[in-house]
């Protein structure tokens, strides 16, 4: 088969030296297939005879071979001068010394730069398959930018390469199309991410928390988001819309874990671009009915993206300011990724029904020095890009947390940003805020006994199941509960009030409140019930105890709002607060209540521990529950 199609089209068959010298000219401008698709045989040869072609101008995507443009010392710095739309590890030097470009750009609006002529190309240097049986050429694992910039250029010159996969959708350049060809039959890079450490596996925790079975996925470059797509193996009937492909997901389509049956649009089918991994992923997407592989300007179109259901969108950030702009290109003035299709995704994610558009980042960084960072600041460094904007940012998420600032005040902000970044920074960050007015100058932060900060338990989160069914869930409450908290007592009537403060209450002020939510979780706790209601993120319930002077005692209350009750959720509330306070060694809680708050007292009575009951004066009942049988 091979010596039939290379017979068949020999007359397009040239020598790698005479392929460049006879489509490449100096001065002229050059696109180069990019990814793990890099035709590395062709660029090899270039590099070599590149003193015969002078300032030529090289475009890239994103450039992941080993091959040297550019000498670390003594090169000629006017031999190429390169182009990159996002920046490779390879790169990466040249463009901080001025030997390369960068030029950001949303990937889905690249094609059609090039369509309409907005910057002209001479030739592309790709690699493809070989030819079927009626000619076509499939572009394999890189369609992204490589097709319709191909398509736009005067000349094409292919390396043709057996152990390209063969993939399907609209992948395909006729042999008709390629000025000339180079047989080759080398190995297709390969890229390997590396294993996720103890904070990375965090983060990817607390994302897959937030993603509901039926969605469907996208998740950017990174070890990040490529851990992420690793922990949804419990999830059902996902599908994948997305640019990049990458092994983790092959791994959740042979667990039946992705079926792409719930998607909106492209049912039953993964969308996709381009693909960054080894040759499992290569070898699974060779020839796969499941696969379309399309130009960004279909993939990443966020008119298109927006009509999937539950569309998440997965994306790494370098550095997060407290009100919530996200830098993902850059360290200062040093260029050091790219936007890709990170605002592409983020916005689609954001217009579709049900849709999750998430940042993730570790909450610090280690410089060459040793000096540790919070990637979380008050303010973004001097020169560093604001690829997603404050307005179009939604969750944030750390190894501390999760932060959702879409629709949130600055001052909302700062507190959800403040709770997620490491806790070595959150005083700083904090006083940086008030020097700026944008929080309360009282504000404070939850803090030990000891004077540390006390970081939020995470491990208390839970759902409990509710009478009609309805899964409540519980977490220990945040500084950022403040206002949900103030709306909880708000809520309750003059009579709510009598029973539950013991007089009629008729101010919740910030004063008031902030202890409430900024605590010392080791000597007290406060759980919320927290619920969408009426489409908007509320707190219906709370219950706590506090401990006494006595190390082992502590007092309990509980609020649940009138139009929750009878669910069951004070009891169960008890019940979990019982299982924390064993924890904390507590052996004995008590409470008081007016002899009139029959519902209570029934439900202390119904507790599974032995309860006493001491009348007080002016109609109050003290109650104690031994915990230690």
């Amino acid at each position: 088969m091979v010596e039939e199609w290379m017979d068949k089209y020999k007359d397009k068959q040239i020598q790698i030296d005479d392929a460049l010298r006879e489509y490449i000219q100096p001065g002229e401008r050059i696109f180069i297939g990019s990814g793990c698709s890099e035709p590395t045989d062709l660029v090899r040869r270039l590099i070599q005879l590149g003193a015969e072609f002078p300032d030529i101008e090289i475009l890239h995507f994103i450039n992941l071979s080993k091959l040297e443009y550019y000498k670390r010392a003594g090169s000629k710095t006017d031999q190429f001068r390169h182009n990159a739309f996002f920046i490779g590890s390879s790169l990466r030097e040249s463009v901080k010394l001025g030997r390369a470009d960068y030029t950001p750009m949303m990937l889905s609006d690249i094609p059609r730069f090039f369509q309409r002529g907005q910057m002209h190309v001479e030739t592309a240097l790709i690699q493809v398959t070989p030819p079927d049986k009626y000619g076509y050429c499939s572009y394999g694992i890189n369609v992204d930018i490589a097709k319709p910039i191909t398509e736009a250029a005067n000349h094409v010159i292919a390396e043709i390469n057996p152990k390209m996969p063969h993939t399907l959708g609209d992948s395909f350049i006729h042999i008709d199309n390629i000025d000339g060809f180079v047989p080759t039959n080398h190995d297709i890079i390969e890229f390997k991410y590396d294993k996720p450490n103890y904070v990375i596996k965090k983060i990817a925790k607390n994302v897959a928390s937030l993603i509901e079975d039926e969605s469907t996925i996208q998740a950017g470059v990174g070890i990040v988001p490529n851990a992420v797509v690793a922990r949804l193996k419990d999830k059902k009937d996902l599908g994948i819309h997305t640019e990049m492909f990458s092994d983790g997901m092959v791994d959740l389509i042979e667990e039946g874990v992705v079926n792409c049956d719930k998607k909106t649009i492209n049912k039953g089918k993964v969308i996709c671009s381009f693909v960054i991994g080894s040759r499992k992923a290569y070898d699974f997407v060779d020839d796969n009915p499941m696969f379309e592989f399309h130009p960004t300007s279909y993939t990443n179109d966020p008119f298109i993206i927006a009509q999937n259901k539950k569309q998440v969108s997965i994306n790494p950030a370098l550095s997060v300011d407290i009100t919530g702009q996200v830098n993902a290109d850059s360290i200062g003035h040093e260029f050091y990724r790219g936007i890709g299709g990170q605002v592409d995704f983020m916005r689609g994610a954001s217009r579709s029904e049900g849709g999750m558009p998430i940042t993730v980042m570790p909450s610090t960084a280690l410089l060459e020095d040793g000096t540790v960072i919070s990637r979380i600041v008050p303010y973004l460094n001097p020169g560093s890009g604001v690829v997603i904007t404050r307005g179009d940012v939604h969750y944030v998420v750390t190894e501390y947390g999760v932060a959702y600032l879409f629709g949130k005040s600055i001052r909302e902000r700062v507190l959800q940003l403040i709770n997620i970044a490491h806790p070595d920074f959150r005083e700083g960050l904090l006083e940086y805020a008030k020097k700026l007015n944008y929080v309360y100058s009282d504000q404070r932060l939850p803090k030990s006994i000891k004077g540390r900060i006390s970081v939020y338990p995470e491990k208390y989160e839970t759902y409990i199941k509710l009478k009609d069914d309805f899964k409540l869930k519980v977490r220990p409450v945040k500084p950022t509960d403040e206002r949900m908290l103030q709306q909880l007592y708000y809520s309750m009537d003059d009579r709510d009030r009598f029973l539950r403060f013991f007089s009629r209450v008729h101010s919740f002020s910030h004063k008031r409140m902030q202890p409430l939510v900024n605590i010392d979780y080791d000597t007290k706790m406060i759980l919320v019930g927290e619920a969408m209601d009426e489409g908007e993120q509320k707190l219906v319930a709370s219950a706590a105890y506090f401990k006494t002077k006595k190390p082992s005692v502590a007092e309990i209350s509980c609020v649940v709002h009138k139009d929750w009750r009878r669910k069951g959720i004070t009891t169960l509330l008890i019940n979990y607060l019982v299982e924390i306070a064993r924890e904390h060694n507590i052996k004995q809680l008590m409470g008081t209540v007016l002899m009139e708050n029959k519902p209570m007292i029934h439900v202390v009575n119904q507790l599974d521990f032995p309860v006493t009951f001491k009348n007080l004066s002016h109609g109050e009942v003290e109650f104690s529950l031994d915990l230690s049988q």
